[in-house]
């Protein structure tokens, strides 16, 4: 094989190999887990504000069991002053009736407040477990996709390193200069560095050389390139 052959079996598995780790960034189990991740920030940010709706509910849940504790223990010292004995006067004893009355009252409508409370408390709680429930599920198919990503990188890695043998061994005796400017031109040309001549025609930009460039790339020596110049790549004649 001719060196100007070499360096197209070089270029063709350059091109796989950029293909390769294309594929490999690009798996779609990477998409199938940015998903994951987008959907579990989301149910994060649902549980946050559900969790902030609860504690809100049972911090005023808190605050009016506490509210009817006290009335409860002040009812109770009341009704130790009504039935105590201490207390003789008729009127004392009928304001000691209607604080006990309006302290019950005020217990009840408390009371009222509080099952409000612990009523729309219940579905917050249900969504709470919904959340988790989804969160759970999502972590399991986190796990899965997880484990078909580092399958499906095994095998394209497995494919890279098979391309990347076979490269070197196509690249075995090309002069080193060649290399150079074969690399070189690789890297301005967005990856393709070399191409046929085929007919009067550049094989990677697809423009037609002159009949002069024509002329003078066909009595270039067998091993030695030409150079298209309209996009600056080398050309197997």
């Amino acid at each position: 094989m001719s060196v100007l052959e070499q360096l197209l079996s070089i270029q063709e598995h350059d091109t796989a190999l950029e293909q390769m780790r294309h594929r490999r960034d690009h798996l779609p189990e990477r998409a199938e887990l940015a998903s994951i991740d987008e959907r579990d920030l989301d149910l994060g940010r649902r549980r946050a504000e559900v969790e902030a709706r609860r504690d809100e509910l049972t911090k005023e849940q808190r605050r009016h069991e506490d509210e009817v504790a006290s009335i409860e223990a002040k009812i109770t010292e009341v009704d130790g002053q009504l039935y105590g004995g201490k207390v003789t006067s008729p009127r004392e004893l009928q304001a000691l009736q209607d604080e006990i009355g309006a302290l019950r009252r005020r217990a009840d409508d408390i009371e009222t407040t509080l099952l409000e409370v612990l009523t729309a408390l219940e579905p917050v709680e249900e969504t709470i477990e919904s959340v988790d429930a989804e969160a759970a599920a999502l972590a399991t198919d986190r796990e899965v996709v997880t484990v078909r990503l580092s399958a499906a990188e095994a095998s394209v890695e497995a494919e890279i390193v098979a391309e990347e043998a076979a490269r070197q061994s196509a690249a075995e005796g090309v002069p080193a200069d060649q290399l150079d400017e074969y690399e070189s031109i690789r890297a301005r040309q967005g990856g393709i560095a070399v191409a046929r001549l085929v007919g009067s025609s550049c094989g990677a930009c697809h423009l037609m050389l002159s009949a002069v460039d024509l002329d003078r790339i066909r009595k270039l020596p067998a091993d030695q390139p030409g150079i298209c110049e309209e996009c600056g790549r080398m050309l197997v004649h």
